[in-house]
C-alpha cells in the first residue's frame, strides 16, 4: 500500500503540520492576549471567562509551513496564498475589533475573485445526480465565487461551540484524503492541501476541544471555510470530487444551518447578518445540556454523511443517494422538532 505524496509519507505530512499547529497556537494565544483579541462572555456565549481568539493564526502558520515543505508552486497556488492572506488579515482585524458584516463580505468576495479570476480556478461544468450542466464561462466564474463565499460563511456560522468548526473541518479534510487514496490521487494538489490542513486543524483542536483554552476566531473559521472551498474546486477539476453533490453531502450540516439561519432571520424580519443563539448546535445544546455531547453528536452525523460520499465515489451512487435522502429526511424531521426557524420559546 503506497501512502506517499511527492516522496513524503502521508502520515508524516499530517504529523509535521499537527506538531507545528499545536506549538504555534501557544504563540497565537500570547499574541491575542497582547493585542486584546479576547472573546468576552455575553448573552450569546456559553463560556464564563474571557478566552483568547486568533487560534486560527496558528492554523494558518502551520498551513504555510506545510505548504513550504510539501507543496508546489503554481499560478493557482499563488492565487490561493494571496486570497488566504486577505482572509487571515480580515479575520485578525475582526477578532481585534469586530468589523461590519458588509465589510467582511466585501473582503471575502475580493479573496474569492482573486482565486477564481487570477488563479483561473472555477467550475467548468457541473455534474449533479448524473446530469451534466454546462454554462458560459462568466456564469461558471460567478457560481465559483459565490460557492467560495458561501462555504466561508457556512463554517463561520457553525463556529459556536468548542471544537465544532475545527472537528467538522477535520472530517472534511480526512474524507478528501480518503477519496484521494481510493481514486489513487494522493499526489493531487487538492489531496496534498487536505492533508496539510488536516494536521494543521487537528493541532489546533487539541487546544479547542471542550473546554476550549483558545478560540479560532473569524481568523480561523473563515480560513477553514476558504480552504474547504478551494480544495473542493481543485478536486472537482481533477476528478477527486466527481460531482458537486459530494461536497454538499460532506458539508450537509453547516450548509443546512446557514440556509436555516437565513430563513429564520427573514421570518423574524431581521437582516441575514444578525447574530442569534438559535443555530443547530444551540438547539442540540438545549436538548443535551452538554457542549461536549452536542459536539460529539454533530461529529457522528458528519462522519455518516462523509461515509455516504465515499460510498458514492466507490460507484454505489444509487445506494448512496437513497441513504442520503433517508438521512436527510430523518435529520430534517429532527430539525423541525426544534425552534430553529422561529423564536425559541422559553419554558
Amino acid at each position: 500500500m503506497n501512502l506517499e505524496v511527492n516522496g513524503f509519507n502521508v502520515y508524516l505530512i499530517v504529523l509535521v503540520t499537527f506538531i507545528a499547529s499545536f506549538l504555534l497556537v501557544f504563540l497565537s494565544k500570547k499574541i491575542a492576549i497582547h493585542i486584546n483579541a479576547m472573546d468576552i462572555p455575553n448573552g450569546r456565549k456559553i463560556h464564563k471567562i474571557p478566552i483568547p481568539r486568533l487560534g486560527g493564526l496558528g492554523i494558518f502558520l502551520a498551513f504555510i509551513i506545510g505548504y513550504i515543505i510539501y507543496g508546489t508552486i503554481s499560478l493557482q497556488m499563488i492565487s490561493v496564498l494571496i486570497g488566504g492572506f486577505i482572509i487571515i488579515l480580515l479575520g485578525i482585524l475582526d477578532d481585534v475589533k469586530p468589523l461590519k458584516a458588509h465589510y467582511k463580505l466585501l473582503g471575502q468576495f475580493i479573496a474569492a475573485s482573486i482565486v477564481v479570476i487570477y488563479g483561473k480556478l472555477y467550475f467548468n461544468n457541473l455534474t449533479l445526480l448524473g446530469m451534466h450542466l454546462t454554462f458560459p464561462t462568466w456564469i461558471n466564474i460567478t457560481l465559483s465565487i459565490i460557492f467560495i463565499v458561501a462555504i466561508i460563511n457556512a463554517i463561520n456560522l457553525i463556529d459556536g461551540l468548542d471544537g465544532l468548526a475545527a472537528g467538522t473541518s477535520s472530517i472534511y479534510f480526512l474524507t478528501i484524503a480518503i477519496l484521494g487514496f481510493i481514486l489513487n490521487r494522493l499526489g493531487g494538489l487538492d489531496v496534498i492541501l487536505a492533508l496539510i490542513m488536516l494536521g494543521s486543524t487537528l493541532g489546533f483542536l487539541v487546544h479547542n476541544f471542550p473546554p476550549a483554552k483558545v478560540f479560532m476566531g473569524d481568523t480561523g473559521s473563515m480560513f477553514l471555510g476558504f480552504m474547504i472551498s478551494i480544495i473542493a474546486l481543485l478536486g472537482y477539476k481533477v476528478a477527486t470530487i466527481t460531482s458537486i453533490i459530494i461536497p454538499i453531502i460532506i458539508l450537509f450540516i453547516p450548509l443546512l444551518d446557514t440556509i436555516l439561519a437565513i430563513f429564520r432571520r427573514i421570518l423574524k424580519k431581521e437582516t441575514i447578518f444578525t447574530p442569534d443563539k438559535d443555530h443547530l448546535h444551540h438547539q442540540l445544546l438545549r436538548m443535551t445540556s452538554s457542549p461536549m455531547k452536542t459536539v460529539l453528536i454533530i461529529y457522528v452525523i458528519n462522519i455518516i454523511f462523509s461515509a455516504i460520499s465515499i460510498l458514492y465515489v466507490l460507484g454505489n451512487d444509487k445506494i448512496a443517494i437513497i441513504l442520503y435522502i433517508i438521512l436527510m429526511i430523518l435529520f430534517l424531521f429532527l430539525v423541525l422538532k426544534t425552534n430553529i426557524l422561529f423564536e425559541h420559546k422559553k419554558k
